[in-house]
């Protein structure tokens, strides 16, 4: 007893040291605590891919080949640590070979899809930037009818992953995010993605798998992290910083848009059974002896632009992808305006909601369905578009929905969540 009593006499004498040991030693515990998580979560996840790789395989068959392209840049730096602690083991275990390509500079990825030979997957590890890097320099090859079929597994490794919740579960938690997104491309299981072409009057396209933003608030958020020395408060001091500056935020800008097309039913992922050889037979004779008319070629109707006016702080032209596995009636893409009478107390508490999800939009802001659409800004205006967060020079510009183009890798979860939602 009386050792207690003199221990809890030393800690009262020095209760400054005593509070910053109690500090080290509850953080120190709770860092090991994290780290031990982390193990536990990568050995089931190798657990599981170990029995994909138990699976035996046909004499005939062979070992799925996947390209990685791979960012180390991204998330500061540790993209290349991450993948190699977290989604590099499973890939081995479950038998895949894998070739890693890794990027050195800032376009490298749209010129190695531009050389690289067919594989039988194609997986981006990195952010929002590698992945629309890689998006486009697919989507510029000659035989991009072709390629465009190999099935794409998104890990998600940078600081912004736009896609990836569309496609798998997010947990906040950085390993779990990487194991389950290469989790995920082991189960093979993919949805159709749409995908944006946009292309200026002179440079070549440009593709997005969400969209394109312009306007103040995408101004603002370029600036957000240089007020880090504000804290929580740098959002709002940077949206209200900005509207002491630029005040009025109002911009016109025109929209010329296609009528969306109705989107054709679904294939059926099996093929019919072949008929039997007389029926074959039959039906051959039928043809010859009396041929089928032949169909006069069909004339393309001229395309019809209705133009718009707008006047409108945020443009954001974007996709359909946030529910990729929802059934709609019409194939478009859709041009959210918010609304011109903002003042500067709505200006801060819009652009906190946009901080977290860009695409959020108040609810009379101007929402337009189309095909396609062209973008042309006020004459003398400068500025910068966001397309999938990455920043272009702001020019005049044609949006192109190519509906379906892209086949990406979806965990059965998040498919049977996003159904649920949609009923």
């Amino acid at each position: 007893m009386a050792r207690v009593v003199k221990v809890f006499r030393t800690l009262r004498n020095h209760w400054k040291k005593s509070t910053l040991a109690a500090c080290v030693l509850s953080y120190g515990g709770y860092w090991l605590y994290g780290k031990h998580c982390d193990s536990v979560v990568r050995r089931e996840a190798c657990q599981l891919a170990r029995e994909f790789g138990r699976q035996q395989i046909a004499p005939q068959e062979r070992l799925k080949k996947a390209t990685v392209i791979l960012n180390p840049a991204a998330h500061n730096g540790k993209a290349n640590n991450l993948f190699e602690k977290n989604a590099a083991p499973i890939l081995h275990l479950a038998g895949v070979e894998i070739t890693v390509v890794k990027t050195d500079y800032e376009g490298q990825a749209k010129k190695l899809m531009e050389l690289m030979e067919q594989t039988d997957m194609l997986i981006v590890a990195g952010g929002d930037g590698t992945l629309q890097e890689v998006i486009t320099g697919l989507l510029r090859r000659p035989d991009q009818e072709a390629f465009s079929r190999t099935p794409i597994g998104f890990i998600p490794l940078g600081s912004h992953n736009s896609l990836s919740p569309s496609l798998h579960f997010l947990r906040d938690d950085k390993v779990k995010d990487i194991t389950a997104a290469t989790l995920s491309i082991l189960n093979g299981e993919t949805v159709p993605v749409d995908v944006l072409q946009i292309k200026g009057e002179k440079e070549q396209p440009v593709f997005a798998v969400i969209g394109l933003r312009w306007g103040a608030f995408r101004d603002v958020a370029a600036k957000i992290s240089k007020y880090w020395y504000l804290g929580p408060l740098k959002t709002n001091a940077a949206h209200w910083f900005h509207t002491l500056r630029e005040w009025p935020l109002v911009q016109d800008v025109s929209v010329s848009v296609l009528a969306p097309r109705l989107r054709p039913p679904d294939l059926s992922p099996q093929k019919p059974p072949r008929p039997n050889l007389l029926s074959r037979i039959i039906r051959r004779l039928k043809n010859y002896w009396n041929p089928p008319a032949e169909e006069p070629p069909k004339t393309e109707e001229p395309e019809k632009w209705e133009e718009q006016h707008l006047s409108t702080p945020e443009l954001y032209i974007q996709t359909h992808n946030k529910n990729p596995v929802e059934r709609r009636v019409n194939d478009s893409l859709m041009i959210c305006a918010e609304p011109e009478n903002v003042s500067v107390g709505d200006f801060i508490a819009v652009g906190n909601k946009k901080a977290k999800d860009p695409t959020a939009f108040t609810e009379n802001s101007i929402k337009l369905e189309a095909g396609a659409c062209q973008l042309k800004l006020p004459e003398g205006s400068a500025g910068f578009y966001n397309i999938d967060n990455e920043e272009y020079e702001a020019m005049p510009v044609e949006v192109r929905l190519l509906p379906r183009k892209l086949l990406f890798f979806i965990s059965a979860e998040r498919r049977e969540q996003l159904l649920s939602q949609h009923q």
